[in-house]
């Protein structure tokens, strides 16, 4: 009985394929890169509309963080934007809430206050540099109590004192002026270092007991002074 013939399967063992023969499998073609998928002779991409590229703008600039209508506004002025393109553009946004400038300066205030421990003065201050009215800001502002302020003077000075080195006269200017570049005013930074300061030790109680009413009036004139022109 003659032997079975070899099979010429396709697999790791496939028999080499004889020419000729069309069963043969093809060498596939190069892809062909991008450049010449290109038709050379194609009429070019018709360019964006404004208002479609003013879109895109804003739609970035939100998805970092929340922005005032001015921030938008300028960014759109800086990519050549008009003028009408994009009050329409941010009139459309300002309907249906995706800008809101109220909600923005309470969220800011919230926020830069918790967790930098920033006064009204330098809320005000940031507030304005994002171009938010000064009637929405001063809304806002007013959620943030004179007790609530004095409180987290006070808490800062405290965090401050645990670190600090030095006589007491010198950590004390330190401590106020921390607080003035935070935006307190004057009285309030002062009253809340002599107090943190009165509950540390006794040799810093004894040195705040000897701050008098002149020196202290002294020292808010010049720290007032100091941050109207820092603001």
């Amino acid at each position: 009985m003659a032997g079975r013939r070899a099979r010429t399967g396709r697999g790791w063992d496939a028999s080499p394929a004889r020419a000729g023969d069309d069963s043969a499998p093809r060498p596939r073609r190069a892809r062909r890169g991008r450049a010449e998928e290109t038709d050379p002779e194609a009429p070019p991409a018709p360019p964006r509309a404004e208002g479609e590229l003013a879109r895109e703008i804003c739609l970035r600039q939100l998805a970092v963080r929340p922005r005032t209508r001015a921030e938008l506004a300028g960014a759109l002025a800086k990519r050549g934007i008009s003028d009408e393109v994009s009050a329409e553009v941010l009139d459309r946004y300002d309907e249906v809430g995706i800008i809101d400038d109220a909600a923005f300066a309470r969220a800011w205030v919230a926020s830069r206050h918790s967790g930098r421990g920033l006064a009204r003065r330098a809320l005000a201050n940031e507030l304005r540099q994002r171009g938010v009215d000064g009637e929405v800001a001063s809304e806002a502002l007013g959620e943030l109590d004179e007790e609530t302020e004095a409180e987290t003077a006070r808490a800062l000075v405290e965090r401050k004192l645990r670190t600090a080195r030095g006589e007491p006269d010198a950590v004390f200017r330190r401590l106020v002026a921390m607080l003035a570049r935070k935006g307190y005013p004057p009285g309030v930074a002062i009253r809340a270092v002599k107090d943190a300061l009165a509950a540390q030790s006794a040799e810093a109680a004894e040195f705040a007991e000897q701050i008098d009413a002149d020196a202290l009036a002294d020292a808010e004139g010049e720290l007032d002074r100091d941050s109207r022109s820092a603001g």
